[in-house]
């Protein structure tokens, strides 16, 4: 009877880990501590990281909060505390100011890009293109895909490079990647 037990637990468990997205099985992530459900949006999944506390706030500071809860779908690059972390204070402080909600927003949907690009829809796009591939963001500037072995590397129009550190983390309306740095257009 245990041993049923423990089995029943683990068939839960692992249902529990496992949703069904657009008919096809998609594997909860966790990123910042937290489950990423496939069921959900990006701003529903997004407040539960702890990784991503100073994203949130930014997003809610620049008022994009109903755009990233929207229908989508959206290819999303997502900085990192850390990331954040590696810019001067000064600047994070003063972007979060109201006056400069504009300059925020520009810099938040740099890292937005329409439509739900997978890792493997980036990797592909690099090789298609020769070696990288040019993405058109929500901000309206570009950013530049590149790989290395089965690394996937943004390169903003300011020549920074993030690398991808957490993929396809799945979205009811798009698709996270997380990247250790952010992007400046």
């Amino acid at each position: 009877m245990r041993q049923t037990f423990r089995s029943a637990t683990i068939g839960l468990v692992t249902a529990a880990a496992i949703a069904v997205s657009g008919g096809a099985f998609a594997a909860v992530k966790m990123v910042g501590g937290a489950p990423m459900y496939p069921d959900k949006n990006i701003v529903q999944n997004a407040v539960n990281s702890k990784e991503h506390t100073t994203l949130v706030a930014a997003v809610k500071a620049a008022g994009l909060v109903d755009t990233l809860q929207g229908q989508g779908p959206f290819t999303v690059f997502a900085p990192t505390n850390a990331a954040f972390g590696k810019l001067p204070k000064s600047a994070v402080a003063s972007l979060m100011e109201p006056q400069n909600r504009g300059q925020l927003s520009s810099v938040l949907t740099y890292h937005v890009v329409p439509g739900r690009m997978t890792a493997a829809d980036l990797m592909r796009a690099a090789r298609d293109g020769g070696g990288q591939a040019t993405l058109r963001t929500v901000q309206g500037e570009p950013l530049t895909v590149t790989t290395r072995g089965k690394s996937v590397y943004i390169t903003d129009s300011k020549g920074g490079t993030a690398k991808v550190t957490n993929a396809d983390v799945m979205q009811s309306n798009g698709v996270i990647h997380v990247v250790n740095k952010v992007l400046m257009p």
